[in-house]
């Protein structure tokens, strides 16, 4: 039985957001986050912008968690830090920095997978906020990956479906781009669908086997939609550009909730714990909430800033592999893919 409060620092550093979190226990006492606006110009996060971006952040984000948590490295027990998947040249920059700082205070280092990360971050103590019970489903939904997991403990989970393709938040993006909106262009897409009618246009569901994703045939679509018809009227996205959002927000909902309708058959679990960027996206919040009555499902949706990437789902997962005494060794590396 723990006795003894643990301190965790973590570190993310998977894409383009530099982030360090202190936990005590499962508690978080902050949870600091660097955003990089550059990638606007670009419409997408440059690799080599990120990296240099890192680097300079760093260090200020971590003293400024220290700082906020109220505590000195002296009291650290372990680092916890993202070590995949993403992009190689982020990774690095928070591998590198963790491994150094674990060595120069010799506590232990944790590698942390990104997407356990975010399966996890339900178990951080926060009132108001249920945790689920072993086994559940989890639905991750983000910029890169689109995953139903089937979760039976802290470290034993098994990916049931993914996507053959793009990723539901590229989706959203890619669609949000084709109608000449900036990027991000997902969250725009849900502010305006708001204000439109989800019926206003059909598009079509992909016809994909089982629990797995296909979004380009959607992206696709929209794209040869969007063509036909501002090349019959050049206004036809400022004057629909609502119903358009909403219609387009709806499909991807039914695509996600089609198949978490046939894993809840199939495996028999009724718990959804959603996470990852795109369960910010307040339609698919909404839907999966109603679905606790339509479906008899018990829906889980973290709170919002451990819904995007941060390091408080690192520490977490950090902290519990802290109490099995699940270390890593000072030679490991980033690794740009790896397994659940």
């Amino acid at each position: 039985m723990q006795t003894k409060d643990t301190f965790i620092l973590a570190i993310e550093s998977s894409c383009d957001d530099t982030a360090a979190a202190v936990l005590k226990n499962s508690k978080v006492l902050s949870n600091v986050v660097a955003r990089q606006s550059i990638h606007e110009e670009y419409g997408g996060v440059v690799p080599e912008l990120a990296s240099r971006a890192h680097q300079q952040n760093i260090v200020p984000v971590v003293d400024v968690a220290l700082k906020k948590a109220n505590i000195s490295i002296n009291q650290l027990d372990a680092i916890g830090f993202t070590q995949g998947p993403g992009l190689m040249g982020s990774l690095l920059v928070g591998t590198s920095f963790a491994k150094s700082m674990a060595m120069a205070l010799n506590i232990p280092l944790i590698a942390v997978n990104h997407m356990h990360a975010h399966i996890l971050a339900h178990f951080i103590d926060e009132e108001g906020y249920d945790k689920p019970e072993f086994p559940f489903l989890a639905l991750t939904i983000s910029g890169g990956h689109t995953q139903i997991v089937k979760v039976s403990s802290f470290f034993d989970m098994e990916v049931i479906g993914e996507t053959t393709d793009d990723a539901v938040g590229e989706a959203f993006d890619k669609s949000a781009k084709i109608m000449g909106l900036p990027y991000p262009g997902g969250p725009l897409i849900d502010k305006y669908a708001q204000n439109g009618n989800p019926k206003a246009y059909k598009f079509t569901k992909p016809k994909v086997d089982g629990l797995d994703f296909s979004f380009s045939g959607l992206k696709t679509q929209i794209m040869y939609f969007i063509q036909k018809n501002t090349a019959e009227n050049k206004s036809f996205v400022d004057e629909n550009l609502a119903n358009i959002c909403a219609s387009i927000q709806q499909i991807i909902i039914d695509i996600l909730i089609e198949k978490l309708k046939l894993a809840v058959a199939q495996t028999g679990i009724k718990q959804i714990a959603v996470g990852g960027g795109v369960s910010a996206n307040s339609g698919i919040r909404k839907t999966l909430l109603e679905a606790q009555t339509k479906y008899g499902w018990k829906t889980f949706i973290p709170k919002f800033e451990y819904t995007t990437d941060n390091a408080a789902m690192i520490g977490i997962v950090a902290y519990h592999n802290f109490l099995a005494q699940k270390f890593s060794k000072n030679n490991i590396t980033s690794k740009a893919r790896i397994e659940m």
